[in-house]
């Protein structure tokens, strides 16, 4: 059983990583689901028994939670990338993870997988399901002191896409930053972005998510298999300062999944849609907060045109560090596997 991931005689070994207070594991594959790219893969992972049996049960109370978040380390798509990885959830596979990429960099450079730079920034080439990113590791004296994300092009799909849900209509933006999000102000629905106002804001990303997953809104431009909202992100205005755009956000993603961290691909798609509405200039830094107070900022490296869209090529840039080592066991005689998920 699992035994194209790495085992012992006692379990399934995995390292956890946190970036921003939203989990990551990271578990390593010998072989791995059949594709010749890692898109290919994530779509075949999701119908291997094997692969993701492995999910579930790595996601599925008692092991993980309804919000836990990881990888599976697989092939490149060729000798330009170190790895591949693909991203999971306690729904499915996703096409592309920011916070998860600024662990799987930091991990890399501390275990020596990739051996640091002595000139002090290590380029860490990840392919993931929606393209070819980086994690630019800061190193000083052997010690990880930032990471960024240097992500795939991000671009506006769609402004002032008008959705019902049950606290009335809403204007939402549609960009693409590695995924499909849609952004809405939290004060659209008289909320906040805060512990408080949390139940009520997954019940709207819910129902976003879903009006506009039923309208060509969620279509990709030129990839089909990245079709469809991945999360939905509620936003504060904490007012500009200098240029920079200062903003407090939740993404709830997947079904009704709470991103503790700004969110990568989500802080990615934010960039480009601020930019495309020419709130933040090429120059300009977006101070991106989550809902547990964790902050990352995020620029724009360079302009560029996909699909007759203008796009910019966003870098993140926040600390990710290790919580622990496990090694998972599964008894034979447990009649709770792969698990549950209780919310």
């Amino acid at each position: 059983m699992l035994r194209s991931f790495t085992m012992t005689d006692d379990g399934i070994e995995a390292v956890d990583y946190h970036c921003g207070g939203e989990p990551f594991r990271i578990v390593t594959a010998t072989a791995g689901p059949a594709g010749a790219t890692v898109a290919e893969k994530r779509v075949a992972a999701a119908v291997d028994p094997e692969v993701d049996g492995l999910r579930k049960l790595l996601c599925s109370e008692p092991r993980g939670h309804a919000d836990m978040y990881g990888g599976f380390i697989v092939a490149p798509d060729d000798p330009g990338a170190h790895f591949g990885v693909l991203f999971w959830h306690k729904d499915g596979f996703s096409a592309a993870c920011g916070h998860g990429t600024m662990c799987l960099g930091t991990w890399a450079v501390q275990t020596g997988l990739v051996p640091a730079d002595p000139g002090g920034i290590t380029d860490v080439v990840i392919d993931v399901p929606s393209g070819r990113v980086a994690a630019r590791v800061s190193t000083a004296e052997s010690k990880v002191t930032a990471v960024d994300f240097v992500s795939v092009a991000g671009y506006l799909l769609h402004d002032e896409v008008v959705v019902e849900t049950s606290r009335g209509a809403a204007s939402c933006t549609v960009a693409f930053g590695g995924a499909i999000y849609a952004h809405v102000t939290a004060a659209t629905f008289g909320l906040s972005v805060d512990t408080a106002s949390l139940p009520e804001l997954i019940t709207l990303g819910r129902e976003i998510k879903n009006e506009i997953n039923a309208t060509a809104y969620a279509e990709h431009p030129l990839d089909p298999r990245l079709s469809g909202v991945y999360g939905v992100i509620f936003f504060d205005e904490l007012g500009d300062e200098d240029g920079d755009v200062r903003q407090r956000n939740v993404t709830v993603f997947a079904d009704g999944q709470v991103d503790r961290s700004p969110c990568g691909s989500g802080t990615a798609s934010r960039v480009a849609a601020l930019h495309s509405s020419g709130r933040l200039a090429t120059e300009g830094t977006l101070v991106h907060s989550s809902i547990v107070g964790s902050t990352w900022s995020a620029r724009i490296a360079d302009t560029t045109v996909v699909a007759g869209r203008n796009a910019v090529l966003p870098i993140v840039t926040g600390r990710a560090f290790r919580t622990g080592h496990h090694r998972f066991v599964v008894d034979p005689d447990d009649d709770l596997v792969p698990g549950f998920v209780l919310r």
